[in-house]
């Protein structure tokens, strides 16, 4: 076992250094305000999902006010998301639940919490699994050392053959973030946005450009074409 995880280590390393650098965001939300723009973002481009975080800050000021609104009124003020009325719902009963189970929004016990224990406390919400509780423990101010797998991400690790063609976000996470134990949250970070922007721009699930992409020498589905069987 400890040769499969060094393998896959030197694999994931050589990737992340062939995808160059990237810039990591400057500023980072707070636990809670990663949780809410998590919650809203999923299929959803992220131009809208940020317009939507945007406008709810606008309207509500912060998570106290946003737990105490209606799930309707929340619906109209991100109605450009996907599926935003069943979001908003989430939203607003993951925050009453917060609220409840701490008193308060700053969810600072998290960063202190065993990592496999912070991750099922927040996957315990409405509307949480693996994607959003991986986003906020790591692309918040708690920089934790857990991968972040969306879909394009998780398209890239499965052409690749990193995991089976049938696992999802969560299998995607555990075997990034198992394969790296020396990563910083910024390293974790860092690799997500890179496997991302390969899965936007090159590794595309309908047209891949494999004459784009850099890992291609190292990718099974290259030498297919591009399919994942």
């Amino acid at each position: 076992m400890q040769a499969a995880f060094a393998f896959a280590a030197a694999d994931v390393a050589g990737w992340r250094a062939r995808l160059g650098p990237v810039a990591l965001p400057r500023r980072r939300r707070s636990p809670v305000g990663q949780l809410v723009k998590s919650i809203i973002s999923a299929r959803t481009r992220d131009a809208v999902s940020i317009a939507a975080y945007e406008r709810l800050v606008a309207s509500y000021g912060g998570p106290a006010a946003l737990s105490r609104a209606a799930p309707a009124a929340v619906a109209r003020t991100i109605g450009d998301v996907t599926f935003a009325q069943a979001k908003a719902a989430q939203l607003v009963a993951a925050l009453r639940r917060i609220a409840a189970a701490d008193g308060g929004f700053a969810l600072g016990h998290l960063a202190d919490r065993p990592l496999g224990d912070a991750l099922a406390w927040l996957e315990a919400l409405p509307g949480v699994g693996r994607k959003v509780s991986a986003s906020t423990l790591n692309a918040s101010t708690l920089r934790r050392p857990v991968m972040i797998v969306d879909t394009h991400v998780l398209r890239v690790l499965q052409r690749l053959g990193f995991v089976p063609p049938a696992a999802d976000y969560r299998a995607g996470s555990e075997a990034v973030t198992a394969a790296m134990p020396s990563w910083t949250g910024d390293d974790f970070l860092g690799f997500h946005i890179a496997l991302k922007r390969l899965g936007q721009a090159a590794c595309r699930w309908d047209a891949p450009d494999c004459a784009a992409c850099p890992l291609a020498p190292d990718c099974p589905a290259a030498a297919r074409g591009g399919s994942l069987h």
